[in-house]
């Protein structure tokens, strides 16, 4: 652990908030969760239990509605989804101290350089690879994986009280692996091919991702949406850090066989998904680019009409 503790808000009550919030706060660190009404109710009333192969264990944690209580935070993890960003960023950017970080812990690629074009303190990128799920109101469980990946800098060079390698130490003090990457971008846009790949498929077919995987007509489409976002990468001048997409995506499945979706468990519980900033960015961009992504851009239409007949 560092040697003061570092004081922690997480924005977002939701699974990857929780998820890491909890490991933070079972290492030491004092944290705030800035939720809606029925989470901070649920984590005031009796902690929040995180559930791991590992452990059974309820954290002590402050939790608000108001996001005052962001003021005075070393860092402020961001787990909102991507159609919040900017309300999120609106939301905090009072509270926020000059020496802050906010860590957009974020499924997208957009979302770092929209919070940082309504705050004024440093926003760092962070990859977040974690199979988790709210399994109750206060209560989180963990199935796979939950390791980071963030940068070398802040945007735009910001500088905060904390440096990115004191942020990685805090999280890795905390069994949170953390990999800080020369080319943080490139690695969240393997990220995006990941969940294009996998996000999708999962809530249309209700299935995990080790079945999807080991399913070969499946994985073939995951491998057709993968090649597509490699292209839209090289038409946008992005350099992805691995040579093999498919490759890291059935090794990602591999690693969350048992996981589902965020956007499979969005749509199961009649919530709006975050496909638009997934395989919808990609069709966007393709079409800008002139980059055909026709398996993309199926996928985004059938989960839209299925996010819209659930809603």
């Amino acid at each position: 652990m560092a040697s003061h503790p570092a004081r922690i808000a997480v924005l977002g009550g939701g699974a990857v908030g929780c998820y890491f919030g909890a490991m933070l706060a079972r290492a030491g660190h004092p944290v705030t969760l800035v939720g809606r009404q029925r989470t901070v109710d649920a984590v005031r009333n009796s902690g929040l239990r995180l559930r791991r192969s590992d452990l059974d264990e309820t954290v002590p944690i402050e939790a608000s509605t108001d996001p005052s209580v962001i003021a005075g935070a070393d860092v402020v993890l961001l787990s909102v989804k991507s159609f919040d960003t900017e309300s999120a960023a609106r939301q905090m950017q009072p509270w926020l101290a000059p020496g802050s970080m906010v860590l957009s812990m974020q499924n997208g690629v957009e979302n770092p350089s929209l919070i940082q074009a309504i705050v004024g303190c440093a926003v760092m990128p962070a990859v977040v690879y974690v199979a988790a799920e709210m399994t109750d109101a206060s209560e989180v469980t963990h199935s796979g994986r939950g390791d980071l990946i963030i940068g070398t800098r802040c945007l735009d060079g910001r500088a905060s009280t904390l440096s990115p390698d004191s942020v990685a130490a805090i999280f890795t003090a905390a069994g949170v692996p953390v990999r800080i990457s020369g080319n943080v971008d490139g690695d969240a846009w393997e990220k995006l091919a990941m969940n294009c790949a996998l996000n999708a498929i999962s809530a249309l077919a209700r299935a995990r991702y080790g079945q999807i995987a080991g399913f070969g007509p499946t994985r073939s489409l995951m491998n057709e949406a993968v090649d597509e976002v490699g292209a839209v990468a090289r038409a946008a001048g992005v350099r992805i850090p691995v040579d093999d997409l498919r490759a890291a995506a059935a090794r990602l499945s591999e690693a969350m066989t048992r996981a589902t979706s965020s956007t499979a468990q969005d749509i199961a519980r009649g919530k709006r998904t975050e496909i638009d900033a997934l395989n919808g960015y990609i069709a966007r961009l393709g079409d800008r680019l002139g980059v055909a992504t026709p398996v993309n851009r199926a996928l985004h239409a059938l989960v839209s009409l299925r996010e819209e007949a659930a809603r």
